[in-house]
């Protein structure tokens, strides 16, 4: 004996085109066939079904365009944040090292910092970071991060900076606590514990 049997699956995403998928199982039985290879036919359908369902419910849910994402763009259509002034004494140095700031600094890092920045000394688009703190005071630093146009104004050693790198460096909308975490990353880079 042969059954046909039919499934068909819908996708519900109201967003996407529709998308119905048949799929015809045939499952042959007959008073032959032993219960182990049925349990196997069985499971290798369901496996199958699974599988499919997998594949249906991806549908034109991943981005099809192939244009660049334009950072640049993006950064426009938020509004720039300059923070005051931070002086020498609005910084708290402490050791040892805040473990959770090095970790949320080497974050900010990894997605605002390192397409211009090395943590060696070697200079990419922006100087390298070695031995940034050996060189430089906290209040400096932070300056730099969340104040770039007064820095650029004021400062003779960011304005030096800007005639080494040509490139000036823009402004990343990093809060002050922000710029404290950089800091301390920038800190435990440079071997600080």
């Amino acid at each position: 004996m042969l059954y046909m049997t039919n499934i068909i699956i819908h996708n519900d995403d109201h967003h996407a085109t529709p998308t119905h998928t048949k799929i015809h199982l045939c499952f042959k039985t007959s008073m032959s066939l032993n219960m182990a290879s049925m349990k196997a036919s069985i499971t290798n359908s369901l496996l199958l079904i699974f599988i499919i369902c997998g594949m249906v419910s991806c549908i034109d849910k991943t981005p099809t365009h192939k244009e660049k994402l334009d950072l640049q763009e993006l950064a426009k259509t938020q509004p720039e944040q300059h923070g005051g002034e931070i002086k020498p004494g609005d910084i708290q140095i402490t050791n040892p090292l805040n473990a959770q700031w090095v970790t949320d600094g080497r974050s900010i890092f990894d997605v605002k910092c390192q397409s211009c920045h090395k943590l060696t000394d070697e200079k990419l688009v922006g100087p390298g970071w070695k031995g940034v703190t050996k060189k430089r005071e906290p209040h400096w630093i932070m300056n730099m991060i969340t104040n770039v146009d007064m820095m650029l104004e004021k400062d003779p050693v960011a304005q030096r900076l800007l005639e080494e790198c040509l490139v000036r460096m823009p402004n990343q909308n990093l809060t002050k606590d922000e710029a404290r975490q950089v800091l301390e990353f920038m800190r435990k880079n440079d071997g600080e514990q």
